[in-house]
């Protein structure tokens, strides 16, 4: 049996609708950062495993909760979570080092508000950056990814656009 992630970022105090429904059917929830308000993680479906951690917009009400970086192991995958982390193969100062003394499976970051999954061949690890669900920003699309982790296994993985940015639903 496989763990179903829902991956966020970016979503600067907004979350709509349409996102909540596409975290339903996972069973974990991980947000990259700029979390820009405490009712958007109060807004995610309760039975849920949540992680997060904070950005670069997000004050010490969301600091408190929430923490710069997460190591955490799902089945056999090991992740590396931070905000701003950069992108293969120029990642933000010191990220480079953290995940070269962590190996993680998987890296994720946010703050780009683009889209972007790149192994990354020299570090043995997926990179992952789920674009932004908010609408703050000049991303164009909103998006999240959805994957599974099976055993050791990345499966699955897929985009949600979520609609247009600035588009309310």
């Amino acid at each position: 049996m496989s763990t179903k992630i829902a991956l966020i970022s970016d979503s600067h105090g907004y979350i709509d609708h349409i996102t909540l429904q596409f975290l339903e059917n996972v069973d974990e929830i991980w947000h990259a950062g700029d979390i820009g308000s405490l009712e958007v993680m109060e807004a995610l479906p309760k039975e849920k495993t949540i992680r997060g951690v904070y950005g670069n917009i997000d004050g010490g009400e969301i600091q408190e909760f929430y923490p710069e970086w997460q190591d955490f192991q799902v089945e056999g995958v090991k992740v590396l979570m931070t905000h701003i982390g950069g992108k293969p193969p120029r990642y933000a100062k010191g990220v480079k080092k953290r995940i070269q003394e962590f190996r993680p499976t998987i890296f994720v970051c946010g703050h780009s508000h683009i889209c972007k999954v790149e192994f990354d061949k020299d570090l043995n690890c997926l990179y992952m950056n789920p674009g932004a669900i908010g609408q703050q920003g000049f991303h164009q699309m909103r998006t999240l990814l959805l994957f599974e982790i099976d055993g050791e296994r990345v499966l699955n993985l897929r985009v949600a656009e979520l609609g247009k940015r600035g588009k309310l639903s």
